[in-house]
């Protein structure tokens, strides 16, 4: 039970916590007051809804290094956490308690104007996601009652990413400028990209030993990440669905198996040195100019725009999936293939036939085909010159190449951790 003290000209009230020890609270005007706070905590410690006024004072900068070091984290999303932290969350918060933060609405609602006019509104948004999770662990170790960053209007609802796919002559006539700009690698990765979604990261860390020349598959399981600054292989991908075999239609492999002869590097795709590629520097130099156009570029052919400003993702994993659901082609071979999830009992319940990915082989194949089709009479001899290969297996009948029997049999026995 509550009871107050007199100190002076104020009063002290004194109540037990959930504990049994017992707390106060001093600078009263009057008992009243004194008594009516010390029993209301007395409420709330019943209610099992109280909230120790010490632990509202504690500091957010403190606080979210608490939650920042016993995180659960993978290294390059421990380092933008922590850039998040550095740059822009605790330069406004790092010395406000937590109780202050929580009855401070309108001060949260100005940071985020603030950091609008910083940042795009997708950075935004992931800030204060980052934020707001802070807050949320703050709340399960009670130290505020709820989050105030709940009901926070972080976007307009105006901003919709707006998503590019490139057709199948799109995708040859950028791989042969890239050819142009960065040598049959580069027209092997372009090509790569569109027809296996395979993520950069996990196509930049192929190397020659990972191919599988039975079922002409490549492996997804260490992907690059950026830490710092460094380049290095992940140990596992980024979910266990990730973690799979990306068969190649037979033109792609005819191409893939040709560059792997001529490797001298450790990875198939690398600099002038035979390092790693730099996502960042390839953009700049070879991609951009390959798919905007170089109108300072002396062949006219590398000069027009083909589809300004699309991404490597874009003309990767939005381009294959789009593709595919252009082809009818089952939810649950296109989650495969790209390493997604499907959601709900399908996870459980569907799974990929041979039947399907030789279906998934056949009409990428065909996409291709048409594509040179497509060509111009001087941009296939072009490209056949760039790729003497693939006109034989143009001319002749590119379903030769593709398995009798479906491989998956054989692919559902070969773990990905096999080096």
């Amino acid at each position: 039970m509550a009871y107050a003290e007199s100190r002076g000209r104020t009063w002290r009230v004194k109540y037990k916590k959930p504990n049994g020890s017992w707390a106060s609270e001093s600078g009263f005007e009057t008992k009243k007051a004194a008594l009516a706070w010390g029993r209301d905590q007395e409420t709330d410690i019943r209610r099992s809804t109280w909230i120790d006024p010490k632990h509202a004072e504690e500091r957010f900068g403190t606080f979210a290094e608490q939650v920042f070091v016993k995180a659960r984290l993978a290294i390059n999303t421990r380092a933008k956490y922590q850039s998040y932290l550095d740059r822009h969350i605790l330069p406004q918060w790092e010395d406000y308690p937590l109780g202050a933060i929580f009855n401070d609405y309108q001060e949260i609602e100005g940071w985020v104007k603030d950091l609008h006019e910083e940042l795009t509104e997708p950075s935004v948004a992931s800030v204060f996601a980052y934020f707001s999770r802070i807050l949320e662990v703050a709340v399960k170790e009670r130290k505020i009652p709820a989050n105030p960053a709940r009901g926070v209007r972080v976007t307009s609802g105006e901003y919709v990413g707006e998503r590019q796919v490139a057709t199948p002559s799109q995708v040859l006539r950028a791989a042969m400028r890239l050819h142009h700009t960065f040598g049959q690698a580069g027209l092997v990765l372009g090509l790569m990209n569109s027809y296996t979604g395979a993520r950069w990261s996990e196509l930049v860390v192929l190397q020659p030993h990972d191919y599988d020349e039975v079922n002409h598959a490549i492996p997804v399981r260490t992907p690059l990440r950026e830490v710092a600054g460094a380049l290095e292989a992940a140990k596992k991908p980024k979910t266990p669905a990730g973690k799979r075999w990306i068969q190649l239609p037979p033109f792609l492999d005819l191409l893939y198996t040709h560059l792997i002869e001529g490797c001298e590097h450790e990875y198939l795709f690398t600099g002038p040195r035979g390092g790693l590629l730099r996502r960042g520097n390839f953009r700049q130099r070879f991609w951009r100019p390959a798919w905007d156009g170089a109108p300072a570029s002396g062949p006219q052919w590398l000069q027009s725009s083909l589809l300004q400003g699309i991404t490597f993702n874009e003309a990767g994993r939005h381009t294959q999936r789009t593709w595919l659901a252009d082809e009818n082609i089952p939810e649950v071979a296109k989650a495969a293939r790209l390493g997604h999830t499907v959601p709900g009992m399908a996870r459980i319940y569907e799974h990929v036939t041979p039947e399907m990915q030789w279906r998934v082989l056949t009409v990428l194949e065909e996409r291709w085909r048409r594509s040179v089709a497509a060509l111009t009479r001087k941009e296939g001899d072009r490209l056949f010159g760039m790729a003497p290969m693939l006109e034989e297996h143009y001319r002749g009948n590119s379903e030769s190449g593709l398995p009798k029997e479906p491989a998956s049999k054989m692919i559902s026995r070969i773990s990905p951790k096999a080096g």
